[in-house]
């Protein structure tokens, strides 16, 4: 499957570009225009890689970042005009993963595209979460907590491996029902309730204040690891 990149940059000539670009080497690219739209767009894409230009119309691009950071690991490759060492560090700092400067070699950019995707599907694929209580093994398709076995039912499994793999950062509830239930079923979130509310049961978790399984209201789920 190809590689998910969001552009956000509200030039059409710079978007035009970075599309003819990433689509050459096959990444499969969305794009967003202001920080609004981009914000709503990693949410419902949920991306491999975001490319985020700093000067948007409706927020700075260092406000957008520490939003995205409460609540998504997502790497972020900054593009700016601005070449500052001092900004540079901030928003390293902040959190972005790489930073380019107007005017780059579409060459360049496209290296550290490859390497930041490198270093993301590396870090997807730990196989094992563990915190002393609850612990998974994806390879192994094993769950237990306190070191007893949990039994889980196939879409049980399913949906609870599909947040391990991210953890921290949020599903949203049309990608879980999507993948898992099929394109079908994208409105029918109960099924996905029901499964989550099962899940919490079997780990343990008290339903009005649960540890691990959180709900992002509106939006989806997160299973949430202290160690991560």
């Amino acid at each position: 499957m190809s590689a998910k990149i969001l552009v956000i940059d509200d030039e059409t000539q710079i978007r035009r570009m970075l599309r003819i670009a990433l689509k050459s080497e096959g990444y499969d690219i969305s794009e967003a225009e202001n920080g609004e739209q981009g914000l709503s767009s990693i949410l419902r894409l949920q991306p491999d890689l975001v490319v985020l230009d700093l000067g948007l119309p409706d927020m700075d691009g260092q406000t957008l970042l520490r939003e995205l950071r409460s609540w998504s690991s997502v790497p972020v490759i900054v593009l700016s005009v601005r070449n500052s060492d001092r900004e540079k560090v901030q928003l390293l700092d902040a959190g972005a993963q790489d930073y380019v400067t107007k005017p780059f070699s579409i060459e360049e950019f496209l290296a550290r595209v490859r390497a930041n995707l490198r270093d993301h599907i590396k870090q997807q694929s730990a196989q094992i979460l563990d915190d002393g209580y609850l612990y998974i093994d994806l390879g192994k398709r094993l769950v237990k907590t306190d070191n007893n076995p949990v039994n889980l039912t196939p879409k049980e499994y399913a949906v609870l491996s599909k947040l391990a793999k991210v953890p921290n950062c949020v599903i949203t509830q049309t990608q879980l029902l999507q993948e898992i239930w099929g394109p079908t079923h994208q409105e029918d979130s109960h099924y996905l309730r029901i499964i989550v509310s099962h899940l919490r049961q079997k780990l343990g978790e008290d339903p009005a204040e649960p540890k691990y399984i959180k709900t992002e209201a509106g939006v989806g789920y997160r299973l949430i690891f202290a160690s991560y």
